[in-house]
């Protein structure tokens, strides 16, 4: 059964920036599914209302993990959440299939107006192929840390706080420590100690990843587009904001920094204080990052 509220505290510390301490809630929206060919992806919604601001999650994740940020947004539109094949409620693909074709489908079966996409890491990757792939579906994008398709591999080795993390998830086959390494990388951020983010998120994050890595097992299809993003970067024509935590993987900030310069009119931002996942950590800043792009366009 899933959660029916969380309480997640975010922790702010004085220091010379004043910060406060808030509370966020984590709540769940209504529940729906919508077909796509060949599947029935479970979503929730918060809000309806124009335009539709829907939410692709990462790779660790699911539609759970929006459940601090989504409520933040309910006053701009319709938001809303799917899990793609594989993640959350939404068993794995029989068949060989494509993420970014199922999320136009949705889009479609929505059946509302062109819709902003907010897309973390792999859910950013997917949002942007949808957006070259059926431009006239998208007003916009928001993309906190988006593994873009078709990015060539880097010619730099990882950081030396990052390696160690990424060698032991090559050594091992261990779901439990795959789990508890991939918390590391992508939770807390490879460059601070384990175990930085506690309570609510971890146990969240723990949870969406098990359900993961026991579905990779029965994947026939990683759900690839085919779609060489990163080339065509500059022939998006809606606005884009890049944004990413300061404690993310040194590669991926360079990496985001790198495609938005390729993209027309892109606005950059960091969120402090945060790692690959910033909205759990700080809904109320990912939050304003969404509405200043709203907001510009």
């Amino acid at each position: 059964m899933w959660e029916t509220q969380i309480s997640v505290l975010i922790l702010c510390e004085r220091d010379d920036r004043h910060r406060c301490a808030t509370i966020e809630r984590m709540i769940p929206g209504e529940r729906f599914e919508v077909s796509v060919d060949g599947a029935v992806l479970a979503g929730e919604r918060w809000s309806d209302g124009e335009p539709p601001i829907v939410l692709c999650h990462a790779g660790v994740a699911d539609r759970r993990s929006w459940r601090t940020l989504a409520p933040l947004l309910t006053d701009l539109g319709g938001v809303v959440a799917l899990d793609r094949r594989g993640f959350g409620e939404t068993p794995p693909a029989g068949e060989p299939f494509s993420h970014a074709a199922d999320l136009v489908a949705a889009l479609a079966a929505l059946d509302a107006g062109p819709a902003w996409l907010v897309g973390s890491s792999m859910g950013g990757g997917v949002a942007l192929d949808a957006a070259l792939e059926a431009p006239e579906r998208v007003a916009g994008l928001v993309l906190f840390a988006a593994a873009v398709s078709g990015q060539p591999d880097a010619d730099d080795a990882l950081d030396p706080d990052t390696e160690p993390i990424d060698a032991a998830l090559g050594a091992t086959e261990d779901p439990d420590e795959i789990n508890r390494l991939e918390a590391w990388l992508w939770l807390d951020g490879p460059t601070v100690p384990e175990g930085r983010v506690q309570g609510p998120e971890r146990e969240l994050v723990e949870a969406m990843n098990a359900i993961v890595i026991a579905h990779e097992r029965d994947e026939v299809s990683d759900g690839a587009s085919g779609v060489d993003a990163w080339s065509r970067l500059g022939e998006l024509q809606v606005p884009v904001t890049v944004a990413w935590g300061a404690l993310d993987v040194p590669q991926i900030i360079v990496e985001c920094a790198m495609a938005a310069a390729q993209i027309p009119g892109a606005q950059t931002v960091v969120i402090e204080d945060a790692a690959h996942l910033p909205y759990l950590e700080r809904p109320a800043e990912a939050a304003a990052v969404v509405r200043a792009a709203l907001s510009r366009a």
